[in-house]
């Protein structure tokens, strides 16, 4: 722990956030060091672990240099087994089902809006939550903005079969009187959900991971800053690189050009990054 906490230090962090169970955590091994009895509790570790995917010794465990990002201070944390990546996925659903930590809660609708793509994707995806189209069609990115961001792929080169998409929350933010509209998930909310989505990112471990949105973006990276200031660089996310860009419904209007273009900056360096081929026809898109 000493070690994260003096890498933290040298990479300019000043503060840590530490929660109560955290707390009681370090008090008994204090108590303990000075000779007394007080016990320690058996679970400290805040990363999920995965067991059995790729054969019976494959439980592994992120080393602390990966876990540059904020991690929710729930102790209840989302369990990975299975046999194959596929029985994972199951796995995590059937707990995000029934995820104690959301019921107690609350302000959750009833059907879960998990994820969709490629479990060996190099590109992952992430928003905030699901709205009114995601929770009718049961998938991530759906609608007039899910059009868009299956317009992006393409122009990319892909399509969501190849990539992985998710959001942070697996159930749509509930309001009084809903029909079709939706709101922003709360600050308590995506910490809630945070651990299912950090358990994803073991269980894909993508090359490069995208934030869309400004919501997604500050909860994955501890940020309060806008896209603007946001974007443009790549971050580091439990040592998966990290893009942050628009969310596809932000560039819906006809009038967002710039950001449109700042998008496609953003998607270009994506590729840059994986190594996918670049024409100059795509090089050129919204420079005018």
């Amino acid at each position: 722990m000493i070690q994260y906490l003096r890498q933290l230090e040298t990479s300019g962090q000043t503060h840590v956030h530490v929660d109560d169970e955290a707390r009681q955590l370090l008090r008994a091994f204090y108590r303990r060091a000075q000779g007394g009895q007080a016990s320690v509790a058996s679970q400290a570790a805040a990363v999920p672990t995965v067991v059995g995917a790729g054969g019976s010794d494959a439980s592994t465990t992120r080393a602390p240099s990966e876990l540059a990002a904020p991690v929710a201070s729930s102790a209840a944390l989302p369990e990975i087994q299975g046999d194959s990546p596929e029985q994972c996925l199951s796995g995590l659903k059937a707990q995000a089902q029934d995820w104690a930590p959301a019921k107690a809660l609350g302000g959750f609708r009833q059907t879960m809006v998990f994820s969709s793509g490629n479990l060996g994707a190099d590109l992952m995806l992430v928003g905030e939550a699901p709205g009114f189209d995601e929770e009718r069609l049961g998938e991530p990115f759906v609608g007039m903005a899910g059009q868009k961001l299956d317009a992006i792929l393409r122009a990319m080169g892909t399509d969501r079969q190849q990539v992985y998409l998710s959001n942070i929350l697996k159930f749509r933010p509930q309001m009084p009187n809903q029909t079709v509209n939706n709101r922003k998930p709360t600050a308590k909310e995506l910490e809630v959900w945070l651990p299912f989505l950090q358990a994803e990112v073991e269980l894909v471990r993508p090359k490069v991971i995208i934030a869309l949105g400004v919501t997604t973006a500050r909860a994955l990276l501890g940020l309060d800053q806008s896209v603007e200031d946001m974007r443009g660089e790549f971050h580091t996310y439990r040592g998966t690189p990290l893009r942050v860009t628009f969310h596809p419904s932000y560039i819906l209007n006809d009038e967002a050009t710039p950001e449109k273009r700042m998008l496609w900056e953003d998607m270009l360096a994506v590729m840059e990054r994986l190594g996918m081929p670049i024409s100059e026809k795509q090089r050129a898109y919204f420079k005018r």
